[in-house]
């Protein structure tokens, strides 16, 4: 499993014999806009925070020395973004750890949307910024031929400081579109030895679109949607489908091109019965069946995902007014 890790390695520096994308993968794409478009902040006029956990290729691991060696991507991430009336737009924040062999991403952005009125919808333009420290283990590998990228013993690590912007325009109960880009200072790490190639940030672009679908029975809803990400050396594109029972269970299909196939389910539960509008509960799962070369392989047994979400809206609460009435003192 040497050659796959190193592989894995070579993949995540994004140097110019390999071109590969950079920002973590989720399937969920669809409940995860925070994460990739700066623009989504406090778009739903409410307070959201979400939680996703991902073990990418299960069961893919090397052994070393008779020691076996987890090396499947992981990654985790939480997203709070909510609406901010005096700033005439909303505020969110993103922090996530993205594991990918030895090698430990740990990201922190925090951003600003402006909200634009346009029609029946709302416009947000984002700017984010933050801090991504990237830290590779190089101890652990141990190559077989001499290779002066794999020089070092050690574990190196670098923080660097990178931006993102984006547009999102939503139309409540009808359809989305996003338009976005991450690491748009596409940041080199240095590493301390001298002779490692440092990892360089490479520049990604989203685009994401989504509509409700409503059938004749208006207990069901689907929802299709499309999510492309490139960086204009490799192209990802999901096409995605979920068919919604009474706006509050959903099951559907996506289709990562020449990657994977995955299964979606969640529920949306309503936490407080006297005001299902105000506060809401989502938790959904997906299980990827790989159709590349990794699956054909026997290496991985597919990929999980799970997350959970909630979203309220802060309400004033209105005390009573009193008057003194002159006649009853």
């Amino acid at each position: 499993m040497r050659k796959n890790v190193l592989f894995l390695l070579v993949l995540a520096f994004g140097v110019s014999a390999v071109k590969a994308q950079q920002d973590p993968q989720f399937t969920q794409n669809m409940f995860n806009h925070m994460a990739v478009n700066p623009g989504y902040a406090g778009i739903k006029q409410a307070i959201c925070a979400k939680m996703f956990y991902r073990q990418q290729w299960l069961g893919f691991s090397e052994t070393i020395d008779g020691e076996e060696n987890d090396v499947a991507p992981q990654t985790m991430l939480l997203s709070l973004n909510g609406k901010v009336n005096p700033l005439h737009g909303g505020l969110g924040l993103v922090v996530y750890k993205d594991k990918l062999g030895y090698e430990d991403n740990i990201g922190v952005k925090f951003g600003y949307s402006f909200h634009l009125p346009i029609n029946n919808g709302t416009l947000g333009i984002g700017v984010m910024a933050g801090f991504l420290n990237k830290k590779i283990d190089f101890s652990k590998f141990s190559p077989i031929d001499v290779d002066p990228l794999l020089a070092s013993k050690q574990i190196e690590d670098d923080m660097v400081f990178d931006m993102s912007f984006g547009l999102f325009y939503d139309n409540p109960d009808k359809f989305y579109v996003g338009l976005s880009s991450n690491q748009l200072l596409q940041a080199k790490t240095e590493f301390a030895t001298s002779n490692i190639i440092s990892p360089k940030l490479k520049r990604h672009y989203y685009l994401t679109g989504g509509y409700n679908w409503q059938l004749n029975n208006p207990l069901f809803e689907i929802k299709p949607s499309l999510f492309v990400k490139s960086d204009f050396a490799s192209t990802q594109l999901d096409v995605n489908a979920l068919l919604y029972y009474n706006n509050q269970f959903w099951g559907g299909l996506s289709y990562r091109i020449s990657d994977a196939v995955a299964i979606l389910l969640g529920a949306s539960p309503f936490i407080n019965s006297s005001n299902e509008s105000l506060q809401k509960l989502k938790i959904g799962y997906s299980y990827d069946v790989t159709t590349s070369a990794m699956g054909g392989s026997g290496r991985s047994s597919g990929s999980h995902e799970v997350f959970i979400g909630y979203c309220f809206n802060i309400v004033a609460k209105s005390l009573p007014e009193s008057y003194r009435n002159v006649r009853f003192l």
